[in-house]
């Protein structure tokens, strides 16, 4: 009642409307009076005397005014602050010691990088916001906010396992390093855990996919507690099969049957890939190991006796490896003969990530996609469970897929 007492609201209207260099927006000009009508009761009250006043009980004195920004909803106000001639006054109730912009204005900018906003269209944002003086390099910064949650989020235990399965794949970047532009990898692991949910296990940027790389990788997500691996899915790179054979010695490994398609549809002609991949994908689409070995013969020879010799040789050497998952439980099948949820998990990635086209350096890599994955592992955990737990707890152990009975295995 006291500060509302120190404005007259009649007067100030008529002042407002008569001054032909008063702020146009008429809300931020009425937050910067009630602001500054604030503050200069809060500076009387430490002073023992109002501005002006004679009184014995006076401890200090005004000394002038100084100019501070203050961003707000409604954009950023220009705030006359008392100062005193003796000590500091510092309106700590609205303006925070080393931060102007509101905890608001830091989720907006902080979701609108995770989103893939580029810096450059995050400061016409706020621009737009009608906040000013926010350059690139400030966005940046405040995107930094992100960095304790990614790197709490990268570092956590692994508890909730055994992981029976896991997928690992890599998708490229580009990051400017020493005056050039690089490719570097993000790979990425994605595990279920014993409940049967998805979680994300761990991300890392490399420089190359070489076993070196992946090995650290995977042995760093051992020491987070990462047990019972018995099926690793990822694509046929040389680095990657040598890393998952040493890290996880016993565990089968499934190639990527999306990658597999891939390398296939190279070695068929255009023309005739609609029905090649046909006949391939009725090989993923029987009832039981049995028949799924049985159709695998039957396509390789239909390939062979249409002129179609060159893909049914690939098919046939790569019969383990695209067929491991049938040493597992039928249930699971959907969910572990290909790498589709890590290939839609990297699509989304790229969505966000192709906006910002070059990243600065490898840590807004690291912030950037451990941001989505953060945010990702949290929609899983509340959605429905990715695999049944009780179907867990009854699945083949890895050192029981071996090759096929010989009368099941495909003559060349």
């Amino acid at each position: 009642m006291a500060v509302a007492s120190m404005i007259d609201p009649v007067g100030w209207l008529g002042k407002y409307l008569e001054d032909p260099e008063a702020d146009t927006d008429l809300p931020r000009a009425m937050l910067k009076s009630f602001a500054e009508a604030v503050m200069s009761a809060q500076a009387s009250l430490q002073c023992g005397a109002g501005y002006g006043e004679r009184s014995a009980e006076r401890e200090n004195s005004r000394n002038g005014y100084r100019t501070r920004p203050w961003d707000t909803r409604v954009g950023t106000v220009e705030l006359s602050v008392p100062k005193l001639r003796r000590g500091v006054y510092s309106p700590e109730f609205l303006l925070t010691p080393r931060r102007r912009a509101e905890q608001a204005l830091v989720a907006v900018i902080c979701q609108a990088y995770v989103e893939g906003v580029s810096t450059r269209r995050v400061e016409d944002l706020v621009a737009a916001m009608g906040i000013e003086g926010i350059s690139k390099s400030q966005v940046s910064r405040i995107a930094g906010e992100l960095d304790q949650l990614v790197g709490e989020f990268l570092s956590r235990p692994l508890d909730a396992g055994p992981y029976k399965y896991l997928w690992v794949d890599a998708l490229t970047q580009r990051v400017r390093e020493g005056g050039r532009v690089v490719n570097v990898s993000v790979v990425i692991a994605t595990v279920v855990g014993a409940e049967g949910r998805r979680e994300i296990a761990g991300i890392d940027v490399v420089t190359s996919e070489d076993t070196a790389s992946w090995t650290e990788f995977l042995r760093c997500l051992v020491e987070r507690g990462l047990t019972g691996v018995e099926l690793v899915i990822s694509d046929a790179h040389g680095g990657i099969k040598a890393a998952i054979a040493s890290v996880f010695a016993g565990a089968a490994w499934q190639r990527c049957r999306t990658h597999f398609m891939a390398n296939l549809a190279s070695r068929v002609p255009k023309s005739s890939w609609p029905m090649v991949a046909t006949l391939v994908r009725s090989i993923f689409e029987q009832p039981d190991r049995d028949a799924t070995w049985a159709q695998l013969e039957t396509v390789v020879d239909k390939l062979t006796g249409t002129g179609f010799a060159d893909a049914a040789a690939f098919v046939l050497d790569a019969a383990e490896d695209i067929l491991a998952f049938t040493a597992f439980p039928v249930e699971h099948w959907p969910k572990i003969r290909s790498n589709n949820p890590q290939e839609r998990l990297n699509k989304e990635i790229r969505r966000r990530t192709d906006v910002v086209g070059i990243f600065p350096n490898r840590a807004a890599v690291i912030r950037l996609v451990g941001a989505i994955l953060a945010e990702q592992n949290d929609e899983w955990a509340i959605t429905k469970r990715y695999m049944r737990a009780e179907s867990l707890k009854t699945a083949t152990a890895a050192l029981a897929a071996g090759p096929p009975a010989p009368d099941q295995t495909p003559a060349a």
